[in-house]
């Protein structure tokens, strides 16, 4: 009796479109909580039998693909390329969301009752997924407020100096500002190649500009102007020998790179879910070493910050929107269901594809370094005589594919920034692709 039940309720949302249960989920009331929970058991139950059907099967295009892409609640016909800027929620995700929503709605005692202590659930979900202590973990509102804790939580006097590269997102170089503003600290620029030509090139770069003053070295892991992944494993191990700590804003890094905490031997880390690992918005998070836990005051003071022994008295914040942390684990069950090293791996073929293809064209200069390790699912380049913006308009227009612009005119950077996540496929960038050509054989 109960099985059949169970298959009439799913049964009813089998020939729905994308848009209809949308609107079924926004409805809230159309859906019990016991409903949303069949329905995000049926996508993790899919994804399991085509683990099982694909298990040998390492193609980062094809069917098993075409199906994790259906688990998506996109717009008929968008292509999204752009995800380096927001990403898409999965459906189970965006089924959690609305239905921890929805809890204070129908019940407002378990807002703060029940639902909090699920809060510990997410945390031991995320460090394991980075391989970090749950103890080490600290849930933000996105990348920039993790660089702002880091940057006004630690003791620098006048004259201190923290390194900085010239392609820092101003979420990674306003903080610094505030405290030269403040405190008199110096900021000190190293240029990054674009592409450096290898990893001593970038290490080298910083080793050479410490001085006896260096405190920080504050570096976009995953730079989102050119889509270097900035080795900062090498970087972290020149720095420590050198008594320097290491912040990395890594706003791209997680869901796009199968992230190591213990490997990569970084101090703090900043991230933001809600690009590539499918969260939604207004959910960070910042890793900060249990070693340098005691460098780091709180920003933000509430009962707790003078009690706790752990990154958690970086998190006394008071009454949070729950419901984004609680989406955010599902996001990690997600991405852990389909594999981290399989994600990586179809996004860097991917992007590897569009690199290798689009350099043929004439006038293309690629931004991004087309080794795989110092590159990920973020391709910047510019095309000569072909304004990016046009680029982003006509194949927006043409295809319905959205990219971007990106950097800046008079430092030589300014181009489109394109993101090849999981559900891209080869055929979406050959469309990519045909639109540039077009464009560079009708340029003016």
């Amino acid at each position: 009796m109960h099985k059949n039940k169970q298959k009439d309720i799913l049964k009813q949302f089998e020939g729905l479109s994308r848009r209809d249960f949308v609107k079924y989920l926004v409805a809230g009331s159309a859906l019990s909580f016991s409903a949303l929970n069949k329905l995000n058991a049926s996508v993790y139950q899919s994804i399991t039998s085509l683990n099982q059907k694909y298990i040998k099967d390492e193609s980062p295009d094809g069917i098993y693909w075409d199906a994790i892409r259906k688990h998506f609640l996109f717009q008929d016909g968008v292509i999204m390329m752009n995800n380096g800027t927001v990403g898409p929620m999965p459906k189970p995700v965006f089924n959690t969301l609305m239905k921890i929503f929805k809890v204070q709605v129908t019940n407002p005692f378990d807002t703060y009752a029940f639902i909090p202590r699920k809060k510990d659930e997410v945390r031991n979900k995320l460090a394991r997924f980075i391989n970090a202590s749950p103890d080490e973990i600290v849930m933000t509102r996105n990348t920039t407020e993790g660089m702002n804790f880091v940057a006004n939580g630690l003791d620098l006097k006048e004259g201190d100096e923290v390194l900085l590269s010239t392609m820092e997102h101003p979420g990674g170089t306003h903080p610094w500002r505030l405290k030269e503003k403040r405190y008199g600290i110096k900021i000190k620029e190293v240029p990054v190649g674009l592409p450096p030509k290898s990893v001593n090139e970038f290490v080298d770069a910083f080793e050479k500009a410490i001085t006896p003053r260096t405190k920080v070295i504050s570096i976009s892991h995953t730079i989102y102007i050119s889509g270097l992944i900035a080795p900062v494993k090498e970087l972290s191990k020149m720095a420590h020998e050198k008594g320097v700590l290491v912040l990395a804003d890594s706003a791209h890094g997680i869901g796009m790179l199968n992230l190591n905490m213990k490997e990569l031997g970084i101090d703090f880390f900043a991230t933001s879910p809600y690009k590539w690992l499918g969260a939604p918005t207004g959910i960070g998070l910042l890793y900060v070493k249990k070693e340098v836990q005691d460098k780091l005051w709180p920003t933000i003071a509430s009962s707790g910050w003078d009690r706790y022994e752990n990154a958690r008295k970086f998190e006394t914040l008071g009454q949070r929107a729950d419901a984004l942390m609680i989406a955010l684990g599902e996001a990690v069950d997600f991405q852990n269901a389909i594999g981290k090293e399989r994600v990586e791996r179809k996004i860097k073929v991917l992007a590897g594809y569009f690199k290798r293809e689009a350099k043929k064209i004439p006038g293309v200069k690629l931004h991004t370094s087309e080794d795989p390790y110092l590159s990920g699912g973020l391709t910047a380049l510019s095309v000569q005589g072909v304004e990016p913006s046009k680029i982003v308009n006509y194949v927006r227009e043409k295809y319905n594919i959205v990219i971007r612009t990106i950097g800046n005119r008079e430092k030589g950077t300014y181009g489109i920034r394109v993101s090849t996540h999981i559900y891209i496929s080869f055929k979406h960038i050959d469309m990519l692709l045909e639109g540039i050509k077009h464009l560079v054989k009708h340029k003016a």
